[in-house]
């Protein structure tokens, strides 16, 4: 019998604690073979191949710097064809109103500039920052030792697949230290 939504209401996820890195290298991997796809993993260490064992693969910060690099070199050129073509036409020297190569600096200082604050602001976003509280915190052996010396991984309960009970007992045939419910 498949839980639903009300079943799961209050519920983040299932969090099972590992004392070694490979532990939870191995978990994530298994996990994702099971076909759980919305987990997260912890560690107070960067952990090679953990975030691909996950699932994340897909880094939409270098399309949002591209986009905004654009729209910086595009209106730059534009803002200074206008003034120069539109807005206040001088003729110095018989040369033309739109004279591309002395807007070369210009436009590469915008397109430098919107690219780093997009970079900026799409990593906030898509990081979901600021971010002033998390559930897996509720969990009070995560709060005490995520940082220092142990390492998690929380299937949450919004996964397709994510059923309380069997999603525990999967956890639990992985030989963590602690499985434990997180709650909203």
């Amino acid at each position: 019998m498949s839980e639903t939504f009300w079943d799961r209401h209050g519920l983040h996820g299932i969090m099972a604690r590992f004392e070694e890195p490979e532990q939870l290298l191995e978990a994530a991997e298994k996990a994702y073979g099971a076909g759980y796809r919305k987990m997260d993993a912890y560690s107070p260490m960067p952990i090679e191949g953990l975030a691909e064992a996950i699932g994340f693969t897909r880094h939409w910060v270098s399309l949002v710097v591209l986009v905004g690099g654009l729209a910086g070199c595009v209106g730059g050129f534009t803002l200074l064809w206008w003034i120069a073509a539109v807005a206040y036409p001088h003729n110095v020297g018989g040369r033309p109103f739109v004279s591309w190569p002395m807007y070369i600096p210009i436009t590469f200082e915008c397109t430098v500039l919107l690219a780093a604050l997009s970079s900026v602001v799409g990593m906030l976003a898509m990081n979901k920052l600021p971010m002033p509280y998390h559930p897996v915190f509720n969990l009070q052996s995560f709060a005490e030792r995520a940082s220092i010396d142990r390492f998690f991984l929380c299937i949450e309960a919004d996964d397709p697949k994510f059923d309380r009970l069997q999603t525990r007992a999967f956890l639990e045939q992985l030989n963590p230290e602690e499985v434990a419910e997180v709650e909203k």
